[in-house]
């Protein structure tokens, strides 16, 4: 008697489950290894004076207050 189809099918789908899965592991070590400079500073933004988007952070500058006008 030949074996069942149904048998073979079932180990076929379960070795390319397994490869799947070995193939995503390692590409998730790929990743890990090749990690670009992924740090927090590194994916800052800042907005200068007049609107532009820079990567460098704005001097500090005195902060100027305004006087308020008070009603009476």
């Amino acid at each position: 008697m030949a074996k069942s189809q149904a048998t073979f099918m079932k180990k076929q789908l379960e070795k390319n489950r397994q490869k799947k899965k070995e193939d995503k592991e390692q590409r998730k070590l790929e990743r890990q290894q090749n990690q670009a400079d992924g740090s927090l500073e590194s994916m800052m933004a800042y907005v200068n004076e007049f609107g532009e988007i820079t990567s460098t952070p704005p001097e500090k500058s005195p902060v100027h207050k305004t006087d308020h006008l008070k009603a009476s």
